[in-house]
């Protein structure tokens, strides 16, 4: 694997991330120390990804949520 000083990825993190990408990972180092290795995500890895009915079954919501704590409107 390839390493590369944390000047030159800065300076290079554009064609870095795109090797990267199409299957060539890297790692970064500081001073000669290997610190971070970056790698292209799988189909599995999606950052941020939301799970939508995760807890369904889970929890109860009271007919009356919308008038609790007294503040709102009607």
């Amino acid at each position: 694997m390839r390493t590369v000083n944390m000047h030159d990825a800065k300076t290079q993190l554009s064609r870095l991330v795109e090797q990267a990408a199409k299957g060539a990972p890297f790692a970064i180092a500081r001073a000669g120390k290997p610190l971070v290795k970056v790698v292209a995500l799988g189909p599995d890895d999606a950052v941020g990804q939301r799970r939508l009915g995760f807890l369904n079954g889970e929890i109860a919501v009271p007919d009356d949520f919308d008038r609790m704590g007294g503040g709102g409107s009607p």
